[in-house]
């Protein structure tokens, strides 16, 4: 297990959409280096290609509850989606109001292979979008509304670690 340097905005991984895990047998150490790296201070949520890793995985830490999920998708939103607060490990620094959904449900395998279904809402909502997201290809700043997403540009080429 190990805390894995998390990708910044501007790494093609990102924008790659990742592939489904196989071999559940290899992909132990993926999501015992994915709960790690999530156990950090602040940290929601991970998803394998912020660690560089192109297969469809994420962990997750919301009021105290660490989990995971293989191959997940989110199977059922509901509410109307609310803009709130959102923040990204891959675009460190800035913060954007994004429509999410208040109520969300994931279905995703374990190690074991055996299907987990998680409901979630508020936080843990909004993080299951969020990292389903990432591993579609999709990073928060893609959900914003026009003008909020032109600011977000905006700031993002005034940071110090994009594209410099």
């Amino acid at each position: 297990m190990a805390v894995r340097e998390i990708r910044l905005l501007g790494d093609p991984i990102l924008k790659s959409v990742c592939s489904e895990v196989t071999d559940f047998d290899q992909a132990t150490s993926l999501v015992a280096d994915l709960l790690e790296t999530t156990q950090l201070p602040g940290r929601a949520g991970v998803a394998a290609n912020q660690i560089g890793v192109g297969l469809r995985a994420f962990s997750f830490n919301v009021n105290g509850h660490l989990g995971y999920l293989i191959n997940p998708k989110i199977v059922e939103t509901s509410g109307e989606p609310e803009l709130l607060d959102e923040g990204c490990l891959s675009v460190p620094g800035l913060w954007h109001k994004t429509p999410r959904y208040p109520r969300a449900i994931a279905e995703g395998q374990l190690l074991d292979g055996s299907t987990i279904r998680i409901e979630g809402s508020g936080l843990l909502a909004q993080a299951l979008q969020h990292e389903c997201d990432h591993l579609d290809g999709m990073v928060y700043l893609d959900r914003l509304e026009l003008e909020e997403r032109r600011s977000a540009m905006r700031k993002l080429r005034e940071t110090d670690w994009f594209m410099k």
